[in-house]
């Protein structure tokens, strides 16, 4: 490290885990350089709401520059990493090359398809503003191409949404476009009645959001088959195309898939030839440094470690924001030539999931709330963990007046029908 410049971080991915470990070295004597392939941070857990007409992705997604703004030592690039050359300790993109002292690597997962990536195409994931805008755009197409088509089979396969896979992603858009049929449209359309939508549910598993205790995944599957959502559980999906799913069971004709059954790690790991699990995520020391290299640091999805208890830690928002605030301190104890802190230590703060209006289950250690409270309690957790007063002030005002009218504000389709 050259004595005469200040160390630079250069920081991959402006998710949770990147943006918290930027923030982290606000009052260090270094320099950040924080790229991303896109020029805002997105709120992922409310995507969904985007994808479903509740929210405006202005709503859940700011610009990075305006987040950083007051940060002097922090730099902003948009642009996507394409490599690492680890000896020359230079990171490589499609716009620059920036050379680095420490390197955080926090560039996320994406949708895994298990094998089988032809069916992108056909079953958009949900992990980015593009992603929702695109299942908004199938979701509320369907209901306006089967106001005008004649054939009976047809109409059906329009008015069939099929979600592959039962997280908390997809009880979550379950829920959001069955609220959507069988509310909010209702009276919107004059030859097609959207309350007699087929909302589908598949999961390979035995139940549904499988890391919640079974007493509230059983609880969020009743809730769901009450507003009219058919669940198959055991069921793996082999097949799909423009006109359907097929699954160890059967086929089912749609026109709208969403895939929410798996993720797989970002290739950072290829780039600087490190061990990964399954998900090819980036194996760490107790610090969240890379075995052998230990001027490079992954957090978020990007890595994987076990909790106190042996479990490997959680790809949430939470555990990334953790993961690099904690980064954060270790680069600048070395910066600083003190102490490092001791081994990182995932702290659990609970788990979350809505399944419908008035409807969603919380479990904080040993204490669980379901229903309406259940609800007002994860409204109030994620209107916290927005980024600025507008922002919260602007979700809460159309949650209140979604939740009074039953309407929705963002719905709208981006381009014409072909």
């Amino acid at each position: 490290m050259d004595s005469n410049k200040r160390p630079q971080v250069v920081i991959a991915g402006a998710g949770f885990g990147g943006l918290q470990a930027t923030k982290a070295l606000a009052k260090v004597d270094v320099d950040v350089s924080l790229v991303d392939a896109f020029n805002h941070h997105c709120f992922q857990p409310l995507l969904y709401q985007v994808a479903t007409a509740a929210l405006s992705p202005a709503d859940v997604a700011w610009p990075i520059r305006a987040i950083l703004r007051k940060q002097k030592n922090a730099r902003v690039i948009m642009a996507r990493v394409t490599g690492i050359d680890v000896e020359a300790r230079l990171v490589k993109t499609s716009e620059i090359e920036l050379p680095y002292d420490y390197l955080v690597l926090a560039t996320g997962s994406t949708h895994s398809y298990f094998g089988h990536d032809e069916w992108a195409p056909f079953a958009p994931g949900l992990k980015h503003i593009a992603d929702a805008t695109e299942i908004r755009r199938r979701f509320l197409l369907a209901f306006e191409r089967a106001e005008v088509v004649e054939n009976d089979a047809e109409r059906e396969r329009l008015l069939t949404f099929v979600i592959v896979g039962g997280g908390a992603t997809g009880v979550e858009m379950a829920g959001a476009i069955a609220e959507v049929a069988q509310r909010t449209l209702r009276h919107d359309f004059r030859h097609i009645d959207p309350r007699r939508s087929r909302i589908v549910l598949i999961e390979a598993g035995p139940r549904l959001l499988p890391t919640f205790p079974e007493k509230l995944s059983d609880y969020a599957a009743r809730s769901l088959r009450t507003m009219g959502v058919e669940i198959e559980l055991g069921r793996m999906v082999i097949g799909c195309d423009a006109q359907g799913v097929s699954f160890d069971g059967g086929r089912i004709e749609a026109a709208t898939v969403v895939w929410a059954a798996g993720v797989v790690a970002s290739p950072a790991a290829t780039w600087i030839g490190a061990e990964t699990d399954r998900a090819g995520r980036i194996k760490v020391h107790a610090d969240l440094s890379v075995p052998g290299q230990p001027e490079i640091f992954a957090v978020g999805d990007t890595a994987t470690i076990a909790d106190r208890e042996g479990r490997p830690v959680p790809g949430i928002a939470p555990a990334a924001k953790q993961m690099g605030q904690y980064v954060g301190k270790v680069i600048a104890a070395r910066v600083r030539g003190q102490p490092p802190p001791g081994p990182f230590v995932y702290h659990h703060l609970g788990e979350l999931a809505t399944v419908g209006r008035k409807s969603a289950i919380v479990k904080l250690g040993v204490f669980q709330l379901t229903g309406f409270l259940g609800w007002l309690f994860w409204s109030a957790v994620h209107i916290y963990f927005l980024i600025g007063v507008r922002n919260r002030f602007v979700v809460a005002l159309n949650w209140l007046w979604s939740y009074v009218t039953f309407q929705r504000g963002a719905r709208l389709i981006g381009t014409a029908p072909r």
